[in-house]
């Protein structure tokens, strides 16, 4: 990572006027900014940092908090209010794919017309345009109309176009991968490729997860300011913590795993890995509905998953959480360093065991998620599948009883 800043802000400020209803915009034209029509909607004030060549800078921050207006600034798609704003290099944008795209265009005029916005000389048109189209998939369809595209089809075909620019930076709005199957697979392997090869990426996400996975440094929004700009886990952790004291997640029901619980003879896609079977117990009674009691119950969730035999094996991660959403802990094959085998089929099933749970009461739920080697794409996942409710001798209070010990350090004297 060099030194070089290739964003730079300074007191960046975005004001958008918002009137009532149109007849004061009218007014508004008409007095020539004698009298005020319309309110002041700061969507960013005063915002200043700056982003190295090479770094990787996580974007977080609630809903309306400016996120996507500082993304859009940053494109050149939107213009500041006051403040200075510095870009060197040229820009690829993963925020609405396919946005300038001309429904009556064939996919091939809309591949030399976007690449030419982007800023792609002729001959660099010509000399990506085959990988464009080869790596899009739409190969058979390129000659036709973008409106008789499919969604799918669409978004493979800007994705690609977006990517092909070989960026110097790289804005991501949220998503790390787009489309289904193989591409969503292609696609994250691209733009992790593309932040290996030295872009320089803004990443705005919803996943502190991902933030703290493959972020430099993030900055925290909080209503149009900067509310911290740090290293991700602080970030992260600083973030997690206001979100938590002012909205706590409520999750209703259990979302079931995508793909029916019970072994499949149908191969799995090309590109893709699917979760096949989740069985959990607790000291061998079997289901979904657990009871458990605190520091006694031995839990073992098995899960048997398919995937594609030419992808790297995937990995298995386990969340619990509380019935309100607050995470209690995580376990993942990758971070504690066991590798998933497979049949020559991409078949295989891994086990993990929580011996006397020591879990205190109340009710949790338990996710599966069946991730790339590198934990960052997710091909399948049962979110919130198990669902213990833990009851307990003692009094204790809190979520989990942590191994402890009690030395009397008094000296042995009398009490009185």
């Amino acid at each position: 990572m060099s030194s070089d800043p290739v964003i730079r802000l300074e007191n960046l400020g975005k004001c958008y006027h918002v009137y009532e209803n149109p007849r004061d915009r009218l007014l508004q034209m008409l007095t020539r900014g004698r009298k005020q029509y319309f309110r002041e909607f700061w969507a960013l004030r005063d915002v200043s940092l700056t982003v190295r060549k090479g770094e990787c800078l996580g974007v977080v921050g609630r809903n309306g908090a400016g996120k996507s207006t500082l993304m859009q600034l940053v494109c050149g798609t939107l213009n500041p209010t006051n403040g200075a704003l510095e870009v060197q290099g040229r820009v690829a944008a993963l925020l609405e794919l396919g946005a300038g795209f001309n429904p009556e265009f064939s996919g091939r005029e809309n591949v030399l017309l976007s690449a030419a916005v982007t800023g792609l000389s002729q001959e660099e048109i010509e000399a990506r345009y085959e990988d464009i189209v080869e790596f899009s998939g739409v190969r058979d369809f390129i000659e036709q109309p973008v409106k008789t595209y499919s969604s799918g089809m669409y978004v493979r075909l800007a994705f690609s176009i977006a990517t092909s620019v070989d960026p110097d930076i790289l804005v991501i709005d949220e998503a790390l991968s787009v489309g289904d199957g193989e591409f969503a697979r292609k696609s994250f392997d691209r733009i992790m490729g593309l932040r290996e090869k030295g872009a320089t990426v803004l990443f705005c996400s919803h996943s502190m997860y991902h933030i703290e996975a493959i972020c430099n440094r993030a900055v925290w929004l909080e209503r149009g300011r900067v509310a911290m700009l740090d290293e991700p886990a602080r970030v992260v952790t600083a973030f997690s913590t206001a979100l938590a004291a002012t909205s706590p997640p409520v999750f209703t029901g259990a979302v079931p795993v995508t793909h029916a619980a019970k072994e499949q003879s149908i191969a799995v896609a090309r590109g893709t890995a699917r979760i096949e079977r989740i069985e959990a117990s607790a000291d061998g009674a079997v289901g979904r509905l657990l009871a458990v009691r605190s520091g006694e119950t031995n839990i073992t969730i098995h899960v048997a998953f398919s995937s594609d035999p030419n992808l790297p094996p995937p990995a298995v991660a386990i969340g619990i959480h509380t019935k309100s959403g607050h995470a209690v802990t995580s376990a993942g094959t990758t971070a504690d360093g066991v590798v998933l085998h497979r049949g020559v089929d991409g078949r295989g099933q891994v086990e993990i065991a929580y011996p006397r749970i020591p879990l205190l009461k109340g009710e949790y739920t338990i996710s599966v998620f069946l991730t790339c080697e590198r934990i960052l794409h997710v091909y399948d996942y049962a979110e919130r599948y198990i669902e213990l409710t833990v009851s307990q001798p003692g009094l204790e209070q809190g979520v989990v009883a942590l191994p402890h010990s009690w030395r009397d350090t008094s000296g042995g004297g009398e009490s009185a």
